[in-house]
């Protein structure tokens, strides 16, 4: 292909318990109550969100950042659908698509049970976010390459932090609520927040037209979604 393809990990089959960690203070409603979900196919996730250069090749001249291996943002969910159709029609390959929110959290997870990915605590050096629960700065208060902060025990970068990402599934208020139509939900914080809003099990829903200049996406391929 004659533009980046948006690099694969691959996620094992397996089974969560979705939502809040037994004595997260942070912890609220939304992520309640806990269940189980199981992946009985494997499945592949973006190693990264997407970039402004694999955005660029879709849609040239997008606002935003000109650093091309920062996460693009100001997206939309109907952006982000259209990135999958565009994607789907270049490679001939029906696979890619967004992540449902299921998967975005066993994928980030990666088999801990933990506040997040990392343990119970998320130290500057882990991910990108600017303040610490005192309100104080502590991050690089912007957008910040990729591969900027380590990876998660499954190999995925910016789980937490740097962008919010749009998934496939509608918002609920929580796990057995019916979802709310053209709203969808989003996952994993972003460069202006702080630690609590980039906890695994946190969650937002926002209406599918909304574009932020915190908000990206990341791609999903294969498995039963």
């Amino acid at each position: 292909m004659s533009f980046p393809i948006p690099e694969l990990v691959p996620i094992p089959a397996g089974e969560i318990i979705i939502g809040a960690v037994t004595d997260d203070k942070f912890a609220n409603s939304s992520e309640t109550p806990t269940h189980v979900c199981r992946f009985e196919s494997p499945f592949q996730m973006g190693k990264y969100p997407i970039r402004q250069d694999e955005w660029q090749a879709f849609q040239p001249g997008h606002p935003g950042s000109t650093h091309s291996s920062r996460p693009v943002v100001n997206l939309s969910w109907y952006d982000a659908c259209a990135y999958v159709d565009w994607l789907r029609i270049e490679t001939d390959d029906r696979n890619w698509r967004l992540p449902t929110e299921e998967e975005w959290e066993y994928a980030c997870r990666a088999g801990s049970r933990d506040v997040f990915s990392f343990g119970n605590n998320l130290a500057p050096d882990l991910a990108n976010f600017h303040f610490d629960e005192s309100i104080k700065p502590v991050g690089p208060g912007k957008l910040t390459e990729v591969d900027a902060y380590p990876p998660n025990p499954w190999g995925l970068h910016d789980l937490h932090g740097n962008t919010y990402e749009w998934t496939n599934t509608p918002w609920r208020p929580d796990y057995k609520t019916s979802s709310l139509s053209e709203t969808y939900t989003v996952r994993g914080g972003s460069w202006d927040g702080l630690p609590r809003l980039l906890r695994t099990s946190a969650r937002e829903g926002l209406p599918a037209q909304t574009k932020r200049d915190n908000l990206g996406i990341r791609i999903a391929y294969g498995g039963s979604a």
